[in-house]
Protein backbone atom coordinates (compact mmCIF):
# COMPACT_ATOMS: atom_id res chain seq x y z
CA UNK A 1 0.00 0.00 0.00
CA UNK A 2 1.24 3.37 -1.07
CA UNK A 3 2.05 5.63 2.19
CA UNK A 4 2.41 9.35 2.13
CA UNK A 5 3.61 11.45 4.95
CA UNK A 6 4.21 14.98 5.48
CA UNK A 7 6.39 16.65 8.25
CA UNK A 8 7.61 19.84 8.94
CA UNK A 9 4.75 22.16 10.16
CA UNK A 10 4.51 23.99 13.06
CA UNK A 11 3.26 27.75 14.29
CA UNK A 12 5.79 30.62 13.01
CA UNK A 13 5.38 33.97 12.87
CA UNK A 14 4.71 36.19 9.85
CA UNK A 15 7.71 36.80 7.62
CA UNK A 16 9.70 33.84 8.84
CA UNK A 17 10.30 30.49 7.24
CA UNK A 18 9.69 26.93 7.01
CA UNK A 19 10.34 23.73 4.90
CA UNK A 20 7.76 21.32 4.55
CA UNK A 21 8.96 17.66 4.00
CA UNK A 22 6.91 14.65 2.02
CA UNK A 23 8.00 10.75 1.90
CA UNK A 24 6.21 8.66 -0.59
CA UNK A 25 6.66 4.68 -0.12
CA UNK A 26 5.25 1.81 -1.55
CA UNK A 27 4.64 2.95 -5.28
CA UNK A 28 5.10 0.17 -7.94
CA UNK A 29 6.37 2.52 -10.54
CA UNK A 30 9.82 4.03 -10.27
CA UNK A 31 8.85 7.78 -11.82
CA UNK A 32 5.80 9.90 -10.24
CA UNK A 33 4.85 13.58 -9.74
CA UNK A 34 4.29 14.91 -6.71
CA UNK A 35 2.70 18.14 -5.42
CA UNK A 36 1.68 20.28 -2.80
CA UNK A 37 -1.92 21.46 -2.14
CA UNK A 38 -3.41 23.24 1.11
CA UNK A 39 -6.70 23.70 2.44
CA UNK A 40 -7.74 26.60 5.14
CA UNK A 41 -11.14 26.21 7.33
CA UNK A 42 -13.79 26.96 4.78
CA UNK A 43 -12.02 27.35 1.69
CA UNK A 44 -11.53 24.88 -1.31
CA UNK A 45 -8.51 22.77 -1.65
CA UNK A 46 -5.91 24.26 -3.55
CA UNK A 47 -3.01 23.28 -5.29
CA UNK A 48 0.23 24.98 -4.22
CA UNK A 49 3.21 23.77 -5.98
CA UNK A 50 4.31 20.37 -7.87
CA UNK A 51 7.29 19.06 -9.48
CA UNK A 52 7.73 16.06 -11.91
CA UNK A 53 10.05 13.09 -11.98
CA UNK A 54 12.44 16.03 -13.70
CA UNK A 55 13.20 18.85 -11.23
CA UNK A 56 13.26 21.35 -14.04
CA UNK A 57 8.73 20.54 -14.19
CA UNK A 58 7.65 22.84 -11.79
CA UNK A 59 4.34 24.65 -11.05
CA UNK A 60 3.62 27.44 -8.47
CA UNK A 61 0.53 28.72 -7.36
CA UNK A 62 0.46 32.73 -7.87
CA UNK A 63 -0.46 33.52 -4.24
CA UNK A 64 2.71 31.55 -3.47
CA UNK A 65 5.46 32.35 -6.05
CA UNK A 66 8.38 33.60 -5.35
CA UNK A 67 8.09 32.95 -1.95
CA UNK A 68 8.21 29.52 -2.25
CA UNK A 69 10.45 26.89 -3.47
CA UNK A 70 9.91 23.15 -4.33
CA UNK A 71 12.25 20.04 -4.59
CA UNK A 72 12.93 16.29 -4.66
CA UNK A 73 15.15 13.97 -3.65
CA UNK A 74 14.70 10.86 -5.62
CA UNK A 75 16.80 9.01 -3.78
CA UNK A 76 15.16 9.51 -0.68
CA UNK A 77 11.50 9.39 -2.04
CA UNK A 78 11.13 12.72 -0.46
CA UNK A 79 9.58 15.92 -1.65
CA UNK A 80 10.39 19.36 0.11
CA UNK A 81 8.55 23.26 0.08
CA UNK A 82 10.70 25.68 1.30
CA UNK A 83 8.85 28.75 2.41
CA UNK A 84 9.78 32.05 3.05
CA UNK A 85 8.05 35.38 3.98
CA UNK A 86 5.16 33.86 5.09
CA UNK A 87 1.83 35.48 5.75
CA UNK A 88 -1.12 34.74 7.98
CA UNK A 89 -2.79 33.85 4.60
CA UNK A 90 -0.37 30.69 4.43
CA UNK A 91 -2.28 29.49 7.46
CA UNK A 92 -3.62 26.10 6.17
CA UNK A 93 -3.14 22.21 5.85
CA UNK A 94 -0.91 21.38 3.90
CA UNK A 95 -0.91 17.70 1.63
CA UNK A 96 1.29 16.18 -0.22
CA UNK A 97 0.20 13.51 -3.07
CA UNK A 98 2.04 11.70 -5.48
CA UNK A 99 1.18 9.95 -8.83
CA UNK A 100 2.96 8.32 -11.48
CA UNK A 101 4.11 9.81 -14.17
CA UNK A 102 7.23 11.68 -15.30
CA UNK A 103 5.32 15.24 -15.43
CA UNK A 104 2.98 17.01 -13.25
CA UNK A 105 0.05 19.55 -13.05
CA UNK A 106 -1.94 20.81 -9.93
CA UNK A 107 -5.26 19.90 -11.55
CA UNK A 108 -4.08 16.70 -12.51
CA UNK A 109 -5.74 13.30 -10.64
CA UNK A 110 -3.22 12.47 -7.70
CA UNK A 111 -4.20 9.04 -6.50
CA UNK A 112 -2.00 8.83 -3.07
CA UNK A 113 -2.27 11.61 -0.28
CA UNK A 114 -0.93 12.31 3.48
CA UNK A 115 -2.88 13.04 6.42
CA UNK A 116 -1.87 16.75 6.13
CA UNK A 117 0.40 19.28 8.30
CA UNK A 118 -1.06 21.76 9.60
CA UNK A 119 0.47 25.54 9.86
CA UNK A 120 0.06 28.13 11.49
CA UNK A 121 1.18 31.49 10.59
CA UNK A 122 0.50 34.52 12.92
CA UNK A 123 0.40 38.01 12.68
Amino acid sequence: QVQVVESGGGLVQAGESLRLSCTVSGLTSDDYAMGWFRQAPGKEREGVSCIGWSAGDTYYADSVKGRITISRDNAKNTLYLQMNSLKPEDTATYYCAAEPGWACRLDMEYDSWGQGAQLTVSS
